[in-house]
């Protein structure tokens, strides 16, 4: 079977489940809509496995990764949050923010070009400042769809049907990063490139955030409720496109993993 046309079954299903979700969870007092947990036992033992793995492989390379110079690690960091233009400038559209679209877009071009592939950022330095990264889930939450359930998964972490959807979202066409280096077959890209990407984002914001995360899990009764807490709110922020911060956060970005 097409793996778009499971791709896209599977989205429908989660929509569905999601727009349930938001309506019986809906607040009457304040019309806040709570984010419920449907596999609250699965997903602790999934986090508890993640957990595991920061432990043994991702919080390691990530330490490693720090002792590199701090031009290269900011200039990776650059180019990653260049590629992620790809994604937030047609979710700027679809969200109807059109001056942030354009702000986006000349970003891309002028440090793709001049910043040689995004490992500079001149665009900042000509005052068009970055506002923030836009995902398919973020647009979903201007759009009114409920978060729907909360669960973890394996590796990816925290996430909720609506961010689901909105990765799925991705997948079918919606990440022109995606489609260029994955999707499509060019001569200047392999399928590797999306998912080192990918790969580097997660490092890099683990990377930001080391000290951050021991002191939330050394100070917290129960760490996988602080962590659920901190990515719904991170999620809320985004979606209002609010400037408040998150606490134990120094990076704009939570999944990512996850939401590039």
């Amino acid at each position: 079977m097409n793996k778009k046309f499971i791709t896209f079954m599977f989205m429908a299903f989660l929509l569905l489940e999601s727009r349930a979700s938001a309506d019986l969870n809906e607040n009457s007092g304040g019309g806040i809509k709570s984010t419920p947990e449907c596999f609250e036992k699965v997903s602790r033992a999934t986090f508890a496995f993640n957990q595991a793995l920061d432990n043994i492989i991702f919080e390691p390379v990530s330490k490693a990764y720090r002792i590199l110079p701090v031009p290269i690690r900011m200039g990776s960091s650059n180019m990653l949050s260049n590629i992620g233009h790809l994604l937030t400038i047609p979710n700027n559209i679809l969200q109807g923010d059109f001056g942030a679209a354009s702000i986006n877009t000349i970003r891309f071009v002028l440090n793709t070009t001049i910043g040689i592939l995004g490992i500079f950022d001149p665009a900042e330095r000509m005052g068009l400042s970055y506002a923030g990264k836009e995902d398919y889930g973020q647009t979903l939450g201007t759009w009114g769809m409920g978060s729907g359930c909360y669960f973890v998964l394996p590796v990816l972490g925290p996430t909720t049907v609506r961010d689901v959807t909105g990765t799925a979202a991705s997948f079918l066409g919606g990440d022109p990063w995606y489609n260029i280096s994955s999707e499509n077959d060019t001569q200047y890209f392999k399928d590797s490139d999306y998912f080192i990407s990918r790969t580097m984002s997660g490092i890099d914001f683990r990377s930001k955030n080391i000290e951050s995360f021991d002191s939330l899990e050394k100070n917290s009764v129960d760490f996988y409720a602080s962590i659920k807490s901190l990515y719904i709110q991170d999620r809320e922020n985004k979606i209002r496109n609010t400037k408040s911060k998150i606490e134990t956060q120094d990076d704009s970005d939570w999944d990512e993993i996850e939401n590039q």
